[in-house]
């Protein structure tokens, strides 16, 4: 009831002003180009600045980070197509795993979105996110090299992996590449295909939670203007619009730098935001 009372007040006072547009459209540009360049969605860095945005114009903390978890995924949709395109424009796309593993993170990220997304209550997914960036972080610092002959599973083991990517990735707000990008390079995929592969598979693991979560979310209460579920469609179109456009050019440099030294400065920065997010769970 809380939550619903924020979203009155947000209809009630809210309005998209320059500013708030402008910080929409700098981290757009940020996660756009670190999609490009990681093979990641962004929602790991779109959820805790977004979600400190919504609290700051009147929007209750537990709604707030459910917001921005749905709507950071969202934008992922947009994101992952304009990345794909990059990558595959350089054969860095191994198509083969991604529609192995696609039927299972559709299944997941739809269960996940529209069944526990809503069930779980905001602290337990804030701390739920921090640990999931905690590892994630410590999956990029360690940068563990495959056993030399170790190769994928079969396609039913592979279908099973995108499940537990997929819901796990609608939990977070994440386009799961931090999960199958180590997974692919685990069982000797090169990690410019790794992270092409992931940009594809991004799409499925967004485009299903997404559906979860208007599903999920049709029944709050009350709304803002512009949210559809637990979507807020503003947000969505101003931060795909500046991703979009940023992705082709990270995935440019993904294929011209050390991307492993980047790698391990971007995961310092993600143990800052899993503190920051654990810090709003326990508070």
């Amino acid at each position: 009831m809380a939550g619903g009372h924020a979203a009155a007040r947000l209809t009630a006072g809210h309005t998209i002003d320059a500013l708030f547009v402008t910080e929409l459209l700098l981290m757009g540009t940020v996660t756009g180009y670190l999609a490009g360049l990681l093979g990641i969605g962004g929602g790991m860095i779109q959820v805790p600045f977004l979600t400190t945005l919504l609290v700051q114009h009147g929007m209750g903390s537990e709604l707030a980070l459910k917001t921005a978890i749905a709507t950071a995924m969202a934008t992922i949709v947009f994101t992952s197509l304009s990345s794909v395109r990059a990558h595959h424009s350089r054969k860095a796309v191994r198509w083969d795993i991604a529609r192995t593993m696609a039927p299972g993170i559709l299944v997941g990220g739809l269960v996940a979105g529209a069944g526990l997304f809503a069930r779980i209550k905001g602290p337990a997914l804030g701390l739920v996110f921090a640990l999931f960036v905690g590892y994630s972080a410590t999956q990029m610092l360690l940068d563990r090299k495959p056993h030399g002959t170790r190769q994928l599973p079969g396609a039913g083991a592979l279908a099973g992996v995108g499940v537990g990517i997929g819901s796990l990735s609608s939990l977070v707000g994440a386009g799961g590449a931090f999960l199958s990008v180590p997974f692919m390079t685990w069982c000797n995929v090169p990690i410019h295909h790794a992270v092409g592969t992931a940009a594809a598979l991004g799409f499925p693991i967004a485009l299903a939670s997404t559906m979860g979560y208007v599903i999920g979310g049709w029944s709050l209460p009350t709304s803002m203007p512009g949210a559809v579920g637990y979507l807020y469609l503003p947000a969505v179109a101003v931060v795909a619009a500046a991703s979009v456009v940023m992705a082709p050019l990270g995935a440019r440099h993904a294929h011209s730098m050390n991307v492993s030294a980047f790698k391990r400065l971007f995961a310092v920065l993600l143990y800052g935001v899993a503190g920051y997010m654990a810090w709003r769970g326990f508070s």
